[in-house]
């Protein structure tokens, strides 16, 4: 690394409790030059609870491509920049990693300033398996792309992690249900670290059904974190040949795919066959 260059910061932030704020986080913003944040409205009065003078610059979604390009110049003229996100951990579910690439492209040195991540708060409560998981952050917004996605992980062994909106909330606990199965089991964790946080931990059924009941419970930033299949879970498995079998039909006959998809996944070449003369009859 050359030793004139900047560093890149990627600082967490507080999810919620500002007592969450490291001082290590603290001392980092105070000293850059240059904080690159998704919301600048928001990041500027933690900065300023910091007492850094530090410059803002907005880096979003729509931006980051053409901003981390900028960034990456003030990196190569010496100065350090710290990237923060509104809220946790950067690049989780959040922009900034094109700029990072783009950072360790250019020779300049990327250290990591850890702290809180909603994902790995909710696990570490949740009393579901945690030696093996698969973030997957927030699901497709159209109910048929949702759909299809929760497909393709039905049969997935591992822990799945899911961020969900409150404007999608009940739809999304539906699809679960009717992918997954209303007994598989999950944990619903609303609010983390927030005043109104709670944790919901039951099966998909009930955890949708309390959601549906109380209209607080649909408030607020969610973590769904939901246990993977298990061996032998016949709905996993079917689900699966299902998906199999809709990739294999495109090119084969329906006979043909169902044989090859009931060898891959294991689900019943009489199920899936089945299903096939259900849909075009």
């Amino acid at each position: 690394m050359n030793a004139n260059k900047g560093r890149l910061w990627v600082v967490a932030t507080p999810i919620g409790n500002l007592g969450d704020f490291s001082q290590r986080a603290r001392e980092t913003l105070a000293r850059v030059a240059l904080v690159a944040a998704e919301d600048t409205r928001h990041s500027a009065p933690l900065i300023a609870q910091c007492g850094g003078s530090a410059s803002l610059v907005a880096l979003h979604e729509h931006n980051e491509r053409e901003q981390a390009q900028r960034i990456v110049a003030r990196l190569l003229e010496g100065d350090d920049v710290a990237l923060v996100s509104d809220a946790g951990t950067p690049l989780v579910s959040d922009p900034g990693f094109r700029l990072v690439r783009a950072a360790r492209e250019a020779g300049c040195e990327v250290l990591p300033v850890p702290g809180a991540c909603a994902a790995i708060a909710a696990l570490s409560v949740a009393g579901i398996a945690s030696d093996r998981f698969v973030f997957e952050g927030f699901l497709p917004a159209k109910a048929a792309a949702r759909r299809e996605r929760l497909q393709a992980l039905v049969a997935e062994t591992r822990t799945l992690i899911f961020y969900e909106s409150s404007h999608r909330i009940v739809e999304s606990l539906a699809d679960f249900c009717a992918v997954f199965g209303d007994s598989r089991s999950a944990v619903l964790a609303r609010e983390l670290t927030k005043r109104f946080e709670t944790t919901i931990a039951a099966t998909l059924g009930d955890i949708h059904a309390r959601v549906v009941a109380d209209s607080d419970q649909q408030r607020g930033e969610f973590v769904l974190v939901v246990a993977g299949a298990e061996e032998g879970d016949e709905a996993a498995t079917l689900a699966e040949g299902r998906r199999v079998f809709a990739l294999l039909r495109e090119e084969l006959p329906p006979a043909r795919a169902a044989k090859l998809a009931a060898a891959i996944t294991g689900a019943p070449r009489k199920q899936l066959y089945a299903d096939e003369s259900t849909r075009t009859e």
